[in-house]
């Protein structure tokens, strides 16, 4: 049996950086913030318990990490990575697992790769640290193993040989213990080195002199990205990106051009869906299979059912739910919203808090008018009816099915099954009027001129 997990966040940085009004570990990395990234990690790992370390400047961020869930340790003042993870230890009081640290700006390390680490202390390590192996080595701590492969030290830089200089595995920052040595060794870290701080790699260099083993474990080195300013932010979403363009394609998802769609954290597309340039998606899409979701479409909280078509240029806002074979054309906004099986709204139309039946046609120009200034109300369009173009739905209304609606009516009240609603003025022919009109403009444009 696996033994008990808890994880420690790091988010009392000040992110000065940043040069933000907002705490660092808040902003987002494809439409979640870092954060929340690590608590999902954390969760993902099946941790019993999950502690987030803040700090006094950032009062969000404890409201933020106990809104889902988890305990919180402020530390104040901010004394190093080693007096940040001891300030969590009354809120892990009697637990005797696993403990990961990790750190709120870091969002992008997978949960296999976390997994890889607790299974290190499982497999007979007292410690476990994540290293990586980054392009240029140069500013990162060392991670020095021995001809065993046994972790035996973390070097900083600036206190490196040049042998220890040449070793490309780094340290991510990021590492585990079992509680109560984790404890016990942070309880003898010192803050005796030139910033007068405690630091939490300390801890190796005092386990491994009091007998007990450590081990690293690898990452990827865009895993372990951190993010300190708004330039590593974009260093960041581009990497995610990537990750979830190429995991996308894998699964059987066609990408006219992968470099100009952008997915959220929660993206789920099924295969044979085909997705083309400058798609955006914004958090709580789902899309089945068969889709085709065409350029310049922006999607957020929608649901997208097998063989539907979306856009060119179509937004569809949180609560849109489009059914099977459902279309969905240029220049068509879609909020709070079902359209049921083979409904179509092709072009140039706001459908908002509505149902729109199966095989019913939404003309161009039709506009739901939804919000009355205090209250939002819902239109009801029954199957296979036909709305004319530039049609004015105002709701609360419901159009029965298989009902037409004249183009250029404003309908206010309820159409039934099978019935045409009209509602417009009478168009009146004037003969003559424009020829008329246009002699009496033009002359009092010329008598200006003389003047």
């Amino acid at each position: 049996m696996a033994r008990a997990r808890a994880v420690i966040i790091l988010a009392a940085g000040h992110g000065k950086r940043m040069k933000s009004a907002m705490a660092k570990p808040l902003h987002a990395v494809a439409g979640r913030s870092m954060l929340d990234w690590s608590l999902a990690l954390a969760r993902s790992c099946d941790a019993q318990h999950k502690v987030v370390i803040w700090g006094a400047h950032g009062p969000e961020v404890k409201a933020r990490a106990e809104s889902a869930g988890a305990l919180t340790a402020l530390q104040d003042p901010p004394m190093g990575t080693g007096h940040a993870v001891l300030c969590g230890q009354d809120a892990l009081a009697g637990f005797d697992g696993d403990v990961a640290v990790l750190f709120a700006d870091t969002p992008l390390i997978r949960t296999q790769t976390l997994e890889s680490v607790f299974a290190a202390l499982e497999a007979g390590a007292n410690i476990a640290v994540l290293g990586f192996e980054p392009e240029n080595p140069t500013g990162y701590g060392r991670l020095i193993e021995n001809s065993s492969g046994a972790l035996t030290a973390i070097v900083e830089e600036k206190d490196a040989s040049a042998e220890q200089k040449a070793v490309r595995l780094c340290n991510s920052g990021v590492l585990a213990a079992p509680a109560p040595l984790l404890f016990e060794l942070l309880s003898k870290v010192t803050n005796d080195n030139a910033n007068g701080e405690y630091y939490l790699t300390d801890i190796i260099a005092l386990g491994v002199a009091a007998g007990h083993s450590a081990r690293a474990v690898r990452a990827d080195a865009d895993e372990v990205m951190g993010v300190n300013s708004r330039h590593n932010l974009a260093q960041a979403e581009a990497a995610f990106q990537a990750r979830a363009r190429a995991a996308a394609m894998e699964a059987g998802v066609t990408l006219v051009a992968p470099e100009t769609v952008f997915f959220s954290h929660d993206t789920q597309i099924a295969n044979d869906v085909i997705i083309e340039p400058n798609v955006v998606f914004g958090p709580g899409v789902i899309i089945g299979t068969g889709a085709a979701i065409h350029a310049f479409s922006h999607l957020e909280g929608a649901v997208i059912g097998e063989n539907t078509s979306v856009g060119p240029y179509a937004r569809l806002r949180p609560g849109a739910v489009l059914e099977t074979g459902a279309k969905i054309g240029n220049f068509v906004e879609v909020k709070n919203a079902r359209l049921h099986a083979g409904a179509k709204a092709n072009h140039l139309s706001y459908i908002g808090d509505a149902d729109i039946g199966a095989k019913a046609n939404i003309g161009a120009g039709t506009i739901t008018c939804n919000y009355d200034g205090y209250f939002k109300h819902r239109t009801i369009v029954g199957d296979g009816a036909f709305i004319g173009s530039n049609t004015s739905l105002v709701a609360p209304v419901t159009i029965g099915h298989g009902a037409f609606t004249g183009s250029g009516s404003v309908i206010t009240s309820d159409v039934p099954d099978d019935t045409l609603a009209l509602s417009r003025a009478r168009q009146e022919n004037k003969t003559g009027w424009a020829a008329r009109f246009r002699q009496t403009m033009q002359a009092r444009k010329d008598k200006t001129k003389t003047k």
